[in-house]
């Protein structure tokens, strides 16, 4: 039940904000109390805010009261960064604005559009918003855009940090800034002056520390959404592209989006798509690497526990089947404008990885098929470019989490974390993970990822009703934040968020100078 402060809240937004708009009754609040996460907590309140000027007032007097608010798009958030033990602001159905630009090269959208829906609304320019999270059906832009999702394709050239324009920012004392309008930066810089001075100065503290600079721009340059997006102080010199860049990937911690502008992308017509298998998992993360300088859009790795969890599914490959524990998959697949070249990208990758293509059109001329054989491939690669099939063969990847969640022991939880690699490392890494699980018990845990931005996902399924349980997960924590940290330095968060599972370790990824800096990040936004 609300304490006085939180009453105290409620009194004062029940003044603008209707009954039906707002919930504190325990059976409501605890319908608000889980995302897509594992994580419970129950809201105080839950309100649902129609417009900016409600955001601005309910900011206002959560300040005022000293109270914590956390913003709700679609509640796909896997790390826990949509619920609250406090104020609740959730943002759906009256955020689904949006304006096409420029012939479809940016489009606007306010934060309660799901991404496919972009996407749509896109499709008739041959274009689409730049992050592909595989979430896409269900996320909203609101958290897309909080979380830096990428996913599939995307990797770190398109992803929202890359591909924004501009935002719309409510920020922690109200205050409603446009960094795409010219009135509203001018009257931001008159009202706020002292945060622009802010922001200009410890960007150029951090451009002055070259081991910083450097450290920065190496960490990005895999897929990183552990703390803030510290690269913002170091590709921008003006302080309004900072803040917009900075807004992107925290979480909801620096403001409220109301609107982005983003910078669209090609969406190719033409696809193939190949189930490609591996006897060993070098041999797998050995052809990902040579695949980043290839035609290549996407290529998913899936251990051997991932193809088991979903190898009895009806219509899976039979390739999938009864294979050696060792055996890796990547599903692969190229893109183009046009189908001629769509044969010269599957013709570029059969000769980058020094196969033997064949090829053969069946159905008439309809769909087409290239037949790769190579030294490191278990079974031959089929390229297609059959839609049907091209997406049966993405049921595989897709799959994998409900199929994990759906063979789980009964009480146990399904847990999802994403962390990141410089792809040299992919190889050990992937091994080192998998003794992890084996080390500690886990051997339920599978294996999935974005191999060519070095990015692995693993799901377990842990009981922590058990309190040695819970010390056994904090153990495994712990020797995962070692491995990926100190032994790979890669990116304890790749994509999902920092979130609450990850969020003790910020300090231990990026050492205590960065550390500080997001520290002070967040208090120019938030003091």
């Amino acid at each position: 039940m609300p304490d006085t402060t939180h009453r105290r809240f409620i009194e004062a937004i029940d003044a603008f904000i209707p009954e039906a708009r707002m919930a504190t009754d325990p059976l409501r609040t605890l319908a608000y109390g889980t995302d897509a996460s594992f994580y419970r907590l129950i809201p105080k309140v839950v309100v649902r805010a129609d417009d900016e000027n409600e955001v601005s007032r309910i900011l206002t007097l959560a300040r005022q009261n000293g109270l914590p608010v956390t913003f709700r798009a679609a509640g796909t958030s896997l790390s826990g960064q949509a619920i609250s033990d406090s104020i609740l602001l959730v943002a759906g159905a009256s955020w689904q604005g949006f304006e096409i630009l420029a012939e479809g090269q940016k489009i606007r959208l306010e934060p309660g559009i799901i991404g496919a829906r972009a996407n749509q609304l896109l499709a008739p320019f041959g274009r689409k918003i730049g992050p592909d999270p595989a979430s896409i059906n269900a996320a909203m832009i609101g958290g897309i855009a909080a979380n830096n999702a990428s996913g599939m394709c995307c990797g770190t050239a398109q992803n929202s940090y890359q591909t924004v324009d501009s935002i719309r920012m409510v920020l922690a004392d109200g205050t409603i800034l446009d960094t795409g309008d010219g009135r509203s930066r001018s009257a931001f810089k008159a009202s706020h002056a002292g945060m622009l001075q802010r922001l200009d100065e410890l960007a150029r503290r951090v451009k002055s520390d070259a081991a910083l600079t450097e450290r920065i721009g190496r960490k990005f340059k895999i897929k990183n959404t552990t703390g803030y997006s510290l690269n913002a102080l170091v590709d921008f010199d003006d302080p309004f592209d900072i803040a917009a860049h900075l807004m992107i990937g925290s979480e909801g911690t620096l403001g409220f989006i109301s609107q982005i502008v983003y910078r669209t992308v090609p969406s190719p017509a033409f696809k193939a798509t190949a189930l490609m298998m591996f006897a060993h998992i070098d041999g797998a993360c050995r052809t990902a690497r040579r695949m980043q300088a290839l035609p290549v859009a996407a290529a998913e790795l899936m251990d051997r526990a991932s193809l088991a969890s979903v190898e009895d599914k009806p219509g899976m490959p039979a390739m999938i089947r009864g294979v050696s524990p060792t055996t890796t998959a990547l599903l692969v697949e190229t893109q183009a404008v046009d189908f001629a070249s769509l044969a010269a990208n599957v013709a570029a990758i059969a000769d980058g990885l020094e196969t033997r293509l064949t090829r053969r059109t069946p159905d008439g001329g309809r769909t087409h098929a290239w037949h790769l054989e190579g030294a490191d491939f278990s079974h031959p690669a089929i390229f297609t470019d059959d839609t049907d099939r091209g997406d049966h063969l993405w049921k595989v990847r897709k799959g994998l989490l409900p199929s994990a969640g759906a063979v789980r022991r009964l009480g146990t939880t399904v847990l999802i974390e994403d962390i990141a690699f410089p792809i040299h490392s992919l190889a050990p890494a992937t091994l080192d993970l998998q003794a992890l699980f084996d080390k500690h018990g886990y051997r339920d845990a599978i294996i999935f990822g974005h191999a060519l931005a070095g990015n692995l996902h693993f799901v377990f399924s842990p009981d922590f009703g058990d309190s040695d349980e819970v010390e056994r997960y904090a153990r495994f924590m712990d020797d995962i934040a070692h491995m990926v940290v100190d032994t790979y330095d890669g990116s304890l968060k790749a994509e999902h968020g920092t979130g609450r599972n990850m969020a003790p370790f910020v300090e231990k990824e990026w050492g205590r100078d960065a550390y500080q800096v997001m520290q002070e990040i967040k208090q120019i936004f938030d003091p």
